[in-house]
């Protein structure tokens, strides 16, 4: 066997190049890019062996290592997890940075693959700078803080372990039922010690992403669950769009006449003018979906990890007779709370169910009401998010001003707090494809960070990012990445002067206004910030408004505009849409003031409804 004598940084990156997907029948790299901050630890092995690989695997450059992580993600979930960036930065605090991004896709089940640098694995020199001393355990570093965040961990303490190291990662990020980020820890002095690895290890390999065809028995019984229940649902979660199974669910839902609702990390697989669209389901849903979901004795969840925030906590199912069909390649989603479960690719799932449902439809009179329903709750969006001369506009106003002169192709970006929920119900699709968020770890700053990513995606589509001012505060220098790499985003800044959403939640929860608005903080020089001058001073266009009129005006212009624009406006932080579902979050067990009893009984009532089982 012919062997090749590399260092084991030059082998990483070199088999990384090597490593192809086939995307509608067109080979493309499966590592289209790598973001990285380099250090001490990655700078002098990995970074040069990336700098001679540039052209086929394009470095870009980070201004915070968790930010360029984010959107990493976001550029994948944009894919539909067929094509996975690198992130890599020096052991230390770039390493740690890049925690809270590996929990982000983690939590949303997102591939991703980090290359932080490690310690010596010789230990000659410890402690080396940016070294977390253990003193029970040496083998210990910081870099482990990634092992509860991620499905695949392993250090590199010899070369020659890429070599089984490497293949079980990329199999496990491209694992429908696995799939999430892996991280390979690399040892600063391994990175330059060389290895005679053998030729066949740097052969081309095209992947595909396989799709777990589902048992005939589970499809059977769960058929037979569904021909039995009158008033049936479908949950459509974000499987749906990693399945590319679109076009199964319209036709599912069309032939046998079930409404359709959708998690908001499934938004838009269904277009508003759908037959069958229901709008978005629990926490963060409308009415016509949760009115519905009160009365419906059989949901046919799909692609979904049934979160709170789809369940209600689990208080939305209020009809006794409840059933749940769950379709996941999954076998840890599709079996929770007492699921007939289905275990496959939604795309192969949905066509063996309806074959096995034959001609069966739900009654019509269901269907019927599903209409009443959305018609009833869209008059009340359309109103609530229409045009205002009211001094303080809603997130609702904000959004429905952007939504009504955008395009059906443009593709909204939310993440963290309140914003969520207003776009998810205001923003009904268009088309499909055009809503991205980041819901499964509620992570602030993916706003700005994520839409890069979507944008670098989607270069020819026009991406939007709606922001809060405690998220811009957080991470921002994403705008500049954004300027200088021409990935042209128009960021929508909703300045309602802190973090509103919690400030909401500690009302409700019967608590007093305390350091969640900036009002309400130990701030004794409170200041305000100009966002529009902000993100000018990063190259992009900027303009503040005062109105809601003068949000379209000015977002005309960004449209326009040939770069980043962004546009802050203030808005009110105590109104927001109408809520229509439990959420189960702490409360008071022994209430000190008439509002925390008030919320304890509202609390408890909640949990009596609770649907039992895991």
């Amino acid at each position: 066997m012919k062997n090749i004598q590399l260092s084991c940084a030059d082998a990483i990156v070199k088999f990384l190049v090597k490593q192809k997907i086939l995307i509608n029948g067109k080979k493309e790299p499966l590592f289209p890019g790598a973001f990285g901050i380099f250090g001490h630890g990655n700078v002098a092995c990995l970074g040069q062996a990336l700098e001679e690989n540039k052209n086929d695997l394009p470095t870009w450059r980070g201004h915070h290592e968790q930010n360029m992580a984010l959107t990493g993600i976001a550029y994948s979930r944009a894919k539909r997890r067929k094509q996975i960036f690198i992130a890599t930065s020096s052991v230390g605090p770039g390493s740690t940075n890049m925690v809270t991004a590996a929990a982000v896709a983690m939590s949303n089940r997102i591939p991703i693959l980090f290359l932080p640098g490690d310690t010596f694995a010789n230990r000659m020199p410890d402690p080396v700078l940016q070294q977390v001393e253990n003193f029970s355990n040496p083998g210990l570093t910081q870099n482990d803080a990634f092992k509860p965040v991620v499905r695949y961990f392993d250090r590199i303490t010899r070369p020659e372990q890429i070599i089984s190291s490497l293949p079980q990662a990329i199999q496990i990020m491209l694992d429908p039922a696995d799939c999430g980020p892996a991280c390979i820890s690399l040892c600063q002095d391994v990175q330059g010690e060389s290895f005679n690895y053998p030729a066949d290890f740097f052969s081309e390999k095209v992947h595909h992403i396989r799709r777990p065809k589902p048992d005939d028995l589970q499809v059977k019984k769960a058929a037979e669950e569904i021909v039995k229940s009158k008033n049936p649902i479908i949950i459509s979660g974000g499987g749906v769009f990693y399945s590319e199974a679109m076009d199964e669910l319209s036709n599912f839902a069309i032939k046998h006449n079930i409404p359709v609702t959708q998690t908001v990390m499934g938004y838009s697989t269904m277009k508003r003018d759908h037959s069958h669209f229901l709008g978005p389901i629990g926490g963060l849903g409308g009415k016509a979906a949760n009115n519905m979901a009160k009365k419906t004795d059989l949901a046919i969840a799909i692609g979904t990890k049934l979160a709170d925030f789809t369940t209600g906590s689990w208080t939305n199912f209020e009809n006794p007779n409840f059933k749940l069909v769950s379709i996941n390649t999954s076998r840890f989603d599709a079996n929770k709370h007492m699921a007939f479960s289905v275990i496959g690719d939604a795309k192969i799932s949905l066509n063996d169910l309806s074959a096995a449902l034959g001609n069966w439809q739900a009654d019509d009179t269901w269907y019927k009401k599903s209409r009443a329903e959305l018609k009833s709750w869209n008059e009340y969006v359309d109103k609530e998010s229409g045009p205002t001369n009211q001094k303080l506009p809603s997130y609702a106003h904000a959004v429905g001003a952007v939504y009504r002169n955008s395009n059906p192709t443009d593709i909204v970006v939310t993440a963290a707090g309140g914003l969520v929920g207003e776009v998810v119900q205001v923003w009904r699709p268009k088309e499909l494809n055009t809503h991205e968020t980041e819901w499964g770890f509620s992570c602030m700053s993916y706003e700005i960070s994520g839409a890069l990513g979507i944008k670098m995606a989607n270069p020819n589509k026009e991406v939007i990012a709606f922001v809060g001012d405690g998220s811009y505060l957080l991470y921002n220098s994403d705008i500049y990445s954004s300027v200088i790499t021409n990935n042209k985003l128009i960021v929508i800044v909703c300045d309602n002067g802190g973090h509103a959403v919690i400030n909401r939640l500690q009302l409700y929860k019967g608590g007093k206004e305390f350091n969640c608005l900036l009002k309400s903080s130990r701030t004794p020089n409170l200041v305000p910030v100009n966002f529009a001058n902000h993100a000018k001073s990063m190259g992009a266009d900027g303009e503040h408004v005062k109105s809601i009129a003068e949000l379209e005006d000015a977002f005309k212009r960004a449209q326009k505009s040939k770069k980043t624009y962004v546009i802050s406006i203030h808005t009110d932080g105590y109104q927001w849409l109408e809520g229509s579902a439990y959420w189960e979050s702490p409360t008071l067990s022994i209430p000190k003031t008439d509002e925390n009893k008030r919320a304890l009984k509202e609390h408890l009532e909640g949990k009596n409804k609770q649907r039992k089982g895991v």
